[in-house]
């Protein structure tokens, strides 16, 4: 297993590919969730492209060193979107789906809450592991030996605003 490391010109390749799969799937949905951090720029373009509103749920279960240690996930009580309801065709979208476990709950949790409003879930992803416990609807790029993927805006966690200061020129 090697990681992979993932340019901004890859990453936004992988974005607009996946938003073609889906038009060509001719799924219709009127609602986009996505799950922050790592779905944020995703379900962020995916709502320009298809003018559908766009939800936000955090969720976190990687901590530790370099964030590389996935522990229980922990799930925000609240969604955050306009409005009181949520579409009833919902597309919940992430960056990648590791063990599953993440967008695996986050599907039951928007269920257990939001259930009366919605009648399909379909999940989306850039990268699909074969060590997930879930296959997204949607996905990229599987990935049969389960690498580390350094996406281009993670080097934001390894510097500070101090050090960005003093390497810009203005």
């Amino acid at each position: 297993m090697s990681d992979l490391y993932i340019s901004w010109e890859q990453y936004h390749q992988h974005i607009e590919t996946l938003a073609v799969q889906i038009y060509r799937s001719q799924w219709q949905f009127n609602q986009i969730v996505c799950i922050a951090k790592g779905g944020l720029r995703i379900g962020d373009i995916l709502s320009r492209l298809y003018h559908q509103p766009l939800a936000i749920i955090t969720a976190a279960s990687y901590g530790g060193k370099d964030n590389k240690i996935q522990g229980e996930i922990k799930i925000n009580e609240h969604l955050s979107m306009i409005g009181s309801k949520l579409g009833s065709h919902v597309l919940l979208v992430d960056d990648l789906v590791d063990s599953g476990i993440s967008i695996q709950q986050i599907s039951q949790w928007l269920y257990s809450n939001y259930g009366a409003d919605i009648q399909e879930i379909r999940t989306a992803v850039l990268w699909y592991k074969s060590c997930s416990v879930v296959k997204p609807d949607y996905y990229v790029e599987y990935l049969s030996d389960n690498p580390w993927i350094y996406q281009p805006f993670e080097k934001y966690e390894q510097i500070n605003i101090e050090e960005l200061s003093n390497l810009t020129k203005f």
